[in-house]
This record gives C-alpha cells, structure tokens and sequence, in this order.
C-alpha cells in the first residue's frame, strides 16, 4: 500500500493561503513558523507535520496531491472541506 509523509497549513481563506505561500518562497518565514503561526490544524504546533499515513485516510483533494504531484515543494492553495491547504509531500512510497 501507498504511504506518504508531508506537512500542511490550513486557512479559512484562499487569499491568506496565497499569501503564506508568497512569504515562504520568498524566505519571509520558514514553513514551520507559518503553520506554528497561522494554522488552524492543531499539527500547526508541530510545524504542519502529519506525520507518515495511507492512501485513503485523507480527504480526496488532499490525497490528489499527496500521491502524485511533485515531493518536496509546496502545493496550494488546496481547498477542502476543511478551508484552504499549503501542502508539502516530504516523501512517498508507492
């Protein structure tokens, strides 16, 4: 079975996601003092980490991302259910 560890920040908004992702790529702030920051997750306090898990056990949108796009950069905005998602996949076995 598929499993992937990664990290993520989630927002209410699209356009505070957008602007989070701005500020890392431009080395305002790391991603983890983004999620520490802004987060609604409770992993924010671990810096977004959601540690190693299955494919199936998130939400669609999120497993989307997780299982096929590109390891080590950061995806988002991703919406969900949940609000808006940066997302970054840190490593995935298939």
């Amino acid at each position: 079975m598929a499993t992937a560890s990664a990290r993520h920040i989630l927002v209410s908004d699209e356009q505070q996601c957008l602007d989070i992702k701005k500020k890392i790529e431009l080395g305002e702030m790391t991603f983890e003092e983004a999620a520490r920051d802004h987060s609604l997750c409770p992993s924010g306090v671990k810096g977004g980490e959601l540690g190693t898990f299955s494919q199936g056990q998130m939400v669609p949108e999120f497993d989307e991302v997780v299982f096929n796009d590109e390891v080590g950069v950061i995806h988002g905005p991703i919406k969900t259910q949940f609000g808006y998602h940066l997302l970054e996949v840190k490593e995935r076995k298939i």
